[in-house]
């Protein structure tokens, strides 16, 4: 190389042809280039993967799909002894959890069929279940599937076909029990409750919801979140996560999933009564959805609909069934309940 050029190379500080210093400059833009690469594909990843969860479809033709039956009451009261019988030759099953059969031995003016929640068990209704039967009602208390049982972690196993299949088997049975048949359903089993609502119209003619949980509380799961917490923890796309009350999320999404199965036009020919109780106490659920839901049902097919909720000095929380929690009046309670489901609102 002409001295000259390399004179001149040197005095404004540029760097040979041959200089190794060009070949590791070419070396930093290129991992530069590459690690901007990556962050746009993981960017990008990002995206697709939320906005993925936000448009996945939550219903389904499964979950809106209910199958009547026409059951004599002999075919359904021995459907429903099998199912106590299988219990209690079932070790598996809770001896205090099993399903309950209160029956006059003759078809009565009304039946009615009652469903727990998610974490509990038909016993849940020892005290409402004998008020019904003593006024007159045949009574069908189910247990849920894989609930009341010795593995505790079971109830989270199942999903939402399920769920609703069972609650569908046990109308049929209910149905079949009484003249007119009305359902009560509390926490998860209020859910069920509605679902049955809007799509057994040929048979509910009175609801009863306890602490339905339509949506959980805001502070638990924020409402941007529940799109996707139903879609992750509802479909097994994430390991379940159960926390230190022993509520598990994928158990919760089941129940979410039914909920965006509801029916969009909720007729109810047969409706006469709806009723919801909550409580402020509740931090469970939210108690906006709570009321929103079966009032714009109430509305839509000019039911009577009555609305209780208990104030923060009653003590009560969301289980309103809860002896403890009702704190001595449960009695009185339970009978406000029935009188609720009647349409009989107290003063």
């Amino acid at each position: 190389m002409d001295n000259r050029v390399l004179l001149g190379a040197l005095s404004v500080g540029q760097t040979l042809p041959d200089d190794p210093r060009n070949g590791l400059a070419r070396t930093g833009r290129g991992r530069l280039t590459r690690l901007a690469l990556v962050l746009t594909a993981l960017v990008a990843l990002v995206v697709v993967g939320v906005v993925t969860v936000y448009v996945w479809p939550l219903r389904s033709d499964g979950l809106q799909r209910a199958t009547p039956e026409t059951l004599s009451f002999e075919s359904a009261s021995a459907r429903a002894a099998r199912a106590v019988i299988a219990e209690a030759a079932d070790t598996e099953v809770l001896p205090e959890c099993r399903s309950q059969f209160l029956s006059h031995q003759r078809v009565s003016a009304k039946a009615v069929l009652l469903l727990h929640g998610d974490t509990d068990c038909p016993r849940q209704y020892r005290s409402l279940a004998k008020l019904f039967f003593d006024r007159g009602y045949n009574v069908w208390v189910p247990r849920a599937p894989g609930r009341g049982v010795a593995d505790r972690s079971a109830h989270a196993k199942l999903n939402a076909d399920e769920l609703v299949s069972s609650a569908n088997d046990a109308l049929n049975v209910a149905a079949g029990l009484g003249d007119t048949v009305g359902v009560v359903g509390i926490s998860g089993g209020g859910v069920l409750a509605t679902w049955l609502v809007g799509h057994r119209p040929d048979v509910v003619h009175r609801a009863l919801l306890l602490s339905p949980l339509y949506k959980p509380n805001p502070a638990r799961v924020p409402d941007l979140v529940v799109k996707p917490f139903a879609v992750l923890f509802g479909f097994g796309f994430v390991p379940d996560r159960v926390d230190g009350e022993g509520l598990s999320s994928a158990a919760m999404s089941q129940y979410l999933r039914i909920v965006g199965n509801f029916t969009i036009d909720p007729k109810s020919p047969h409706l006469r009564e709806l009723a919801i109780v909550t409580s402020a106490n509740d931090d469970f659920i939210d108690l906006r959805a709570a009321a929103d839901i079966p009032r714009a049902i109430a509305d839509l097919n000019d039911t009577s609909f009555t609305a209780h909720e208990w104030p923060r000095e009653s003590g009560i929380g969301h289980d309103v069934l809860d002896p403890e929690g009702l704190r001595g009046r449960a009695d009185e309670i339970n009978q406000y309940y029935l009188d609720l489901y009647e349409g009989n609102e107290w003063a």
